[in-house]
Formats: structure tokens, sequence, C-alpha cells
């Protein structure tokens, strides 16, 4: 059985993959990291809470399967195919969950720095 921790890492783990997609995808790089690591706390609504905690389940899932996919791969043009379609299914999850993945890793972020936040999604994940 899963702990909380490793859920919770896997999960930010996910955020991270998420985050890089979104920044390439907007090729906004540095200045999207020092704007969001700038950006005042964020209100989430339960709503919210709870699409981030359903779709970060699904992020998880598809992060730990791609993962296995990507260490029985040598082929770095087939690590790479992998990894795009990872991240397309990733991203599919989030937007499936009704949120667009920066409102997903925003609130993600915002977990990271409120404890409160975490152990809400934690109840809702049943982790």
């Amino acid at each position: 059985m899963k702990t909380k921790t490793t859920i919770v890492a896997a999960m930010l783990l996910s955020l991270g993959l998420l985050a890089s997609v979104s920044a390439n995808a907007q090729q906004e790089g540095a200045a999207n990291a020092a704007t969001q690591a700038a950006a005042p706390p964020i209100e989430v609504s339960n709503q919210q809470l709870q699409q981030f905690a359903n779709a970060s389940e699904e992020v998880v899932s598809l992060s730990q399967e791609y993962t296995q996919q990507l260490h029985t791969t040598e082929d770095e043009t087939a690590q790479q195919a992998i990894q795009e379609e990872a991240n397309e299914k990733m991203i599919d999850a989030v937007e499936d969950n009704g949120l667009d993945v920066d409102t997903f890793n925003a609130i993600g972020q915002a977990i990271q720095t409120n404890p409160e936040l975490m152990q809400r999604v934690q109840e809702m994940t049943g982790s």
C-alpha cells in the first residue's frame, strides 16, 4: 500500500512534468518561472481542489506507467516519443477533470506551501 508521502511525491513529480510542458508550449521559460514565484497565494475552491485531486490521481498513474516504459527503452528517439505521449495524456487528464494546465500547476504550487491545502487534497484522494 502506498503511503501519503509516496503519492504526494509522485504527484509533485508529475506537476513538474506538466509545468515543463506548459513552459515549453508557451515558450516563456525563465520569465514564466519568475512570474509564478512572485505570484500571490491563490484562492482554491472546494470544486477546484476536487478537480485537482482527481486529475492528480490520473497524472500520478500515467507518470508511473510511462516512467516504467522509459526505463525499459534505451533509444533516445523512442524515449522522446514516450515522454511526448505521456505529457499529452497528462494534459488530457487535467483538462478532462475541468482544469487547464496553468490552474493545475498553480494549485500544485499552492499545495507545496500550504499544509492545509495539502491535507485537504490527501483527504480527497483517500491518501
